[in-house]
């Protein structure tokens, strides 16, 4: 019987002593992936079908490789406020290049760019530069974006944290979020989510219209109660905003917002689960440490490991401007607006984020990597493409090492990432 002819099909990898991320487990198996369709093979297929070989083969060790961090509120990175209008505005598509190429080497290998609440020229003249990368993006290019997150300015002026109050607005018809962000915003993807307090305005009444244009309703900066918030989520509001900060606390006759979290789950064989998503903030600032566990064990499957990151990230402490005239103050990782105590976003990375809440929650490393990999994709309606390692999954990788943490615990280091199955970052280089 002749043998069978192995041959290559372009430039494939194929790691292997590795462990794969899927679902709650660690999985020993290789992985294999192609830098010409940018997707994970499947390797059965592959080698017993096809008959391919690899183009390269790489020994990582024992080492994690985990689908690309998704981080779906962050505001800025690396000097970089998306929510301000530079003079040249052609130098804001030039200036956002970079910093998805910088973004990358942090694990994030997509992201939704968050605008805070502006006035509506703000959001007409930069959305379009924040919508979806498509589908020509090349893999040095760097972190991609999978749409513009308008955080605001919907909100409700009790609960506007770093807000300017005077740019907030409130919504009777469609035609106002339109005349906000833009017709041509909403209907062509650019806009993938929008935070707005439910209870202002007619907001409420307006969800269905909003989800009908595949844009997420999440709910935030809001006086909402548990009723308000229970209606939303029924009018089809599926994610909260970094839940607990900006709305009213927990209490224990009305658990306002964090109550619809207790709703009754339903099994997937009786229909999806009614409780939305919800984004923590694992900062050590915003939250203590028990708020998170609390929260992420009323609901695992909805917790989104966000990092609501300011354009401060990597920059040395010191008063910065702030849009609308106002200024940050930022010593350490604390970020505050100046003349108050308020907190005005984060300056952590979401790989930080993941070790906090490693070590404060007693979590596993698979469930840890899930509230940023598989969990923001499916609340994005990307399962199968982003945050997975399954074959057909964009080839999104990120090789995590393991080391002491200091004062003790275990945390993941970033050594490498691959972007659509080529090689964008490799610490050791």
């Amino acid at each position: 019987m002749p043998s069978a002819t192995f041959t290559s099909s372009g430039s494939i990898t194929k790691f292997t002593n590795c462990r794969l991320v899927k679902d709650n487990d660690l999985v020993e198996q290789d992985l294999w992936v192609s830098s010409i369709t940018g997707k994970i093979l499947k390797s059965q297929r592959e080698f017993y079908g096809r008959h391919t070989i690899p183009d390269r083969v790489i020994d990582l060790g024992g080492r994690i490789i985990s689908p690309g961090l998704i981080d779906v509120q962050l505001n800025g990175a690396f000097g970089f406020n998306f929510s301000t209008v530079p003079d040249d505005l052609a130098s804001y598509g030039k200036t956002l290049r970079h910093v998805n190429r910088s973004l990358v080497a942090t694990g994030v290998t997509s992201y939704l760019p968050t605008v805070t609440s502006q006035k509506s020229e703000v959001y007409h003249k930069i959305l379009r530069f924040l919508g979806p990368s498509g589908s020509q993006r090349l893999a040095e290019d760097g972190s991609e974006s999978l749409g513009a997150h308008c955080e605001g300015p919907f909100l409700s002026p009790t609960k506007n944290g770093i807000h300017t109050p005077e740019v907030l607005i409130s919504a009777s018809s469609y035609k106002d979020l339109e005349a906000c962000y833009g017709a041509p915003n909403l209907s062509s993807s650019r806009v993938r989510m929008i935070t707005a307090a439910p209870e202002v305005g007619s907001m409420s009444t307006l969800i269905p219209q909003i989800t009908s244009q595949n844009i997420i309703f999440s709910i935030g900066h809001s006086e909402a109660t548990y009723e308000d918030a229970s209606h939303a989520v029924a009018q089809g509001a599926r994610m909260i905003t970094h839940l607990f900060n900006a709305m009213r606390p927990l209490h224990h006759r009305n658990p306002g917002i964090f109550g619809v979290l207790g709703q009754p789950s339903r099994s997937s064989s009786t229909g999806p689960d009614p409780r939305p998503y919800f984004g923590i903030i694992a900062d050590g600032i915003h939250l203590h440490p028990s708020s998170i566990t609390i929260a992420y064990n009323a609901h695992p499957s909805g917790m989104i490991l966000v990092t609501d990151a300011m354009h401060l990230v990597g920059l040395p402490d010191g008063t910065y401007p702030w849009s609308n005239g106002e200024k940050i103050v930022k010593c350490g990782a604390k970020l505050t607006l100046e003349g108050s105590d308020k907190i005005a976003g984060s300056s952590i990375s979401l790989v930080e984020c993941v070790n906090n809440f490693l070590n404060w929650s007693g979590a596993s490393v698979p469930e840890a990597l899930r509230a940023v990999t598989g969990t923001p994709a499916r609340m994005l309606g990307l399962e199968g493409v982003k945050g997975s390692l399954d074959g057909e999954a964009d080839a999104d990788l990120v090789i995590f090492g393991e080391r002491q943490r200091e004062g003790g615990g275990m945390e993941l280091v970033v050594d490498q990432v691959w972007k659509f199955g080529s090689k964008v970052f490799d610490r050791a280089s």
